[in-house]
């Protein structure tokens, strides 16, 4: 595998840490400029919102600019955003820093993944992507909790400190070990969005876009769900979402195995299922550590063992789009992030984290309705996109 994949796999960890980071210290920025947990959460919703808007717009306004030049210059906003978020004095500067993080991670992700495509012979392509999205796992593995460690502590600033020095070792790499890529021909936002006219990959994004809102109804708030549920201390937590973190791992491996056995409709109609019923019944198992750990191991492989089968859907699905859906996807998941901490604030300030979980199960059940709606729908092509073809 060419090394210089390596080098963006770094660049992805770095950006999945920014983003996941904050779930687990609102509490902390929440005591510290004294705001609530649900305004906190509004941090997360920002950022995923920004994310998700910013993707597609983004690399159609940069089409021009040559990859390693962009990748420079993105890794130096980002830097300078999480350094605003280091000094920031209130929560306005804060938020405003976490859109600057939002916008620039967004488009490095997405040339993360097609400089890494570019780079590497074409049977090792999909591999090549996948070590770039196992960045972004792996930031949940062991970025998350370092993170904590740091925030408990030094402060919740810390951390954002560190990423910035991650980026700045980032900015090393690329510079020295890139070189340089002219860009390819990129498809009109407009052009994008057209293909969304076909019914079975418009419900199997809104699929997509309702199995985030309900998870991060719940994931956006772990950290007060576990110190109001089990009553642990900061050490614990940072515990739990190392456990969490290797069972995000693990699956993604599963849902691509599944994916390869059952098929992906199965696979998908199989996974939701059984989230639905697995995130509703996590809090009724408080009453053991042990049952409570395994419950929530699930919880976590199942969240990211939907995404093999899913993106395998929309290309069975959409072959003749299927650059344009897994990009499609991309903004799907980040509006279901931002959608799902919003709510999940809401669900905090009005009534308690306890009901999280419920409320983020009703948004998976609708998740699962989409997903027979789009796999029961009879195929039909996108004609809007074959005529620029």
């Amino acid at each position: 595998m060419n090394f210089r994949v390596y080098i963006l796999a770094i660049v992805s960890f770095v950006v999945g840490m920014a983003e996941l980071i904050v779930g687990g210290i609102l509490d902390l920025i929440s005591n510290d400029l004294n705001i609530s947990i649900g305004t906190a959460g509004e941090l997360i919703t920002i950022y995923s919102l920004v994310f998700a808007i910013a993707s597609p717009i983004l690399l159609t306004l940069t089409a021009k600019v040559e990859r390693k030049r962009l990748s420079f210059i993105s890794l130096l906003i980002f830097l300078l955003g999480n350094m605003v978020a280091f000094l920031s004095p209130n929560f306005y500067v804060l938020f405003f820093s976490r859109m600057i993080s939002a916008a620039s991670g967004s488009l490095l992700v997405l040339l993360c993944v097609t400089i890494a495509s570019c780079i590497v012979k074409e049977e090792f392509r999909a591999r090549a992507i996948g070590i770039i999205f196992m960045g972004i796992s792996g930031s949940l593995v062991l970025g998350v909790p370092i993170g904590l460690v740091l925030a408990s502590r030094f402060g919740w600033r810390v951390p954002f400190l560190f990423i910035a020095l991650l980026t700045l070792i980032s900015m090393v790499g690329v510079h020295f070990f890139l070189t340089r890529m002219e860009p390819k021909a990129v498809i009109p936002l407009r052009m994008q969005l057209l293909t969304l006219k076909n019914t079975k990959t418009l419900f199997a994004q809104l699929t997509s876009l309702l199995f985030l809102t309900g998870h991060l109804t719940l994931y956006a708030y772990l950290t007060p769900f576990l110190k109001t549920m089990l009553h642990l201390n900061a050490g614990w937590i940072s515990i739990f979402y190392f456990i969490f973190g290797i069972s995000s791992v693990f699956g993604g491996g599963l849902g691509g195995w599944l994916a390869d056995k059952w098929g992906s409709k199965k696979s998908i109609l199989t996974i939701i299922t059984v989230f639905s019923i697995v995130i509703f019944i996590l809090p009724k198992t408080a009453f053991s550590v042990t049952l409570f750990v395994i419950v929530m191991m699930i919880w976590s492989m199942l969240s990211w063992a939907i995404t093999p089968a899913q993106q395998n859907y929309l290309i069975e699905t959409s072959p003749e789009t299927s650059d344009i859906q897994q990009s499609l996807n991309n903004s799907a998941l980040h509006f279901g992030i931002a959608f799902g901490s919003a709510i999940g604030g809401m669900v905090v300030n009005e009534y308690s984290v306890v009901y999280n979980a419920s409320v983020g199960s009703v948004f998976i059940l609708l998740a699962l309705i989409c997903a027979i709606v789009s796999i029961t729908k009879s195929a039909e092509r996108t004609r809007e996109i074959q005529s620029i073809q």
